[in-house]
């Protein structure tokens, strides 16, 4: 147990448990940002209808599926993140796709090179920090690889795609269920190829009551500048319409100002008590705009991630002051 808390990428359940999900994300995109796949594997378990899964986005076309697999066929290393189902393989070194159903036939290899973990230490394993150690979370967010290079090809529908000295990512979520209402930014896309930012804010059930909570960090020029609920960050809404969200999060040191420009959404299936139900909207090919001031308000770092993943569960903005 104490092992799976300080390395939240190993499988951290069992097929016996009840009204479970786990689902790790694998994020690629090309080095000319013109082709982004998403690939999330994963188990189900509700009852009769126990599964594991990998679900596929391809975000030129907005292709998203869902293929089920018996869970006889969900293989795991209890030491290190590599799962197999079915014929395919998830590692931290690589992936290999073999998937085919009535809707979608992809196969292929991508390696993955010179990968950026996310830092961990005794108090705080991973972005959740000394959350981590809290009981009856609804749902666990782990940070796998912030940023690393690709080398690979994938086939989808027989149309190869290249993804040589592309980009990828890795996190992952497990619990009961995804929560009600998030927001969730993600882009490694940036001109400074050593760049990478998340943001995520969700409401959070625990106890009987709830509680708003949100963890982001910014990685650039080999540095973490983490802001979240455990280290006194604080979260503002500046703006929303349409178009776009203005965000504001600051701690003691750094102020972050965020602006992701929405664009094509595609639907995703998520996790309510174990069962995957709920359909979702993602979108890959959004935009985000950061400028990262120190202490003195003094502009430090200003870009444009592109290939940004974006979710909005539009209630979450009953939340945000």
């Amino acid at each position: 147990m104490i092992f799976r808390i300080y390395h939240p990428e190993v499988f951290q359940g069992s097929l016996k448990k009840k009204r479970y999900f786990e689902g790790w994300y694998f994020k690629h995109v090309t080095r000319d940002n013109s082709r982004t796949l998403s690939v999330i594997p994963g188990i189900s378990l509700s009852g009769d209808d126990s599964h594991a899964f990998i679900q596929i986005m391809d975000g030129l076309t907005g292709l998203s599926n869902y293929t089920r697999f018996p869970l006889r066929e969900f293989g795991w290393d209890k030491k290190s993140l590599s799962l197999q189902i079915g014929s395919s393989e998830f590692t931290l070194d690589h992936l290999i796709l073999n998937v085919k159903d009535d809707n979608l036939r992809v196969t292929g290899r991508i390696d993955y090179q010179k990968m950026v973990k996310y830092p961990g230490n005794l108090i705080s394993p991973g972005i959740m920090g000394w959350y981590s150690f809290v009981p009856f979370m609804e749902c666990n967010h782990g940070i796998v690889s912030v940023t690393h290079e690709l080398s690979g090809r994938i086939s989808i529908n027989r149309n190869s795609v290249d993804f040589d000295s592309g980009t990828g990512y890795i996190e992952k979520d497990w619990g009961t269920s995804f929560p009600e209402a998030w927001i969730w930014i993600q882009s490694n896309s940036f001109p400074e190829s050593d760049t990478s930012f998340s943001f995520s804010i969700a409401k959070i059930p625990w106890l009987g009551s709830f509680f708003v909570g949100f963890i982001a960090y910014l990685y650039f020029n080999n540095r973490f500048y983490l802001f979240s609920t455990y280290n006194r960050s604080l979260v503002s809404l500046v703006s929303r319409d349409k178009d776009s969200i203005g965000l504001i999060v600051r701690n003691k040191r750094n102020t972050l100002k965020i602006r992701v420009f929405k664009k094509s959404f595609g639907d995703l299936v998520a996790p309510v008590a174990g069962v995957m139900s709920r359909r979702i909207k993602e979108s890959m090919d959004s935009e985000v705009h950061l400028e990262f001031y120190n202490k003195l308000n003094h502009l430090e770092y200003e870009s444009t991630g592109k290939c940004a993943g974006l979710e909005v569960i539009e209630k979450i903005f009953d939340y945000i002051k």
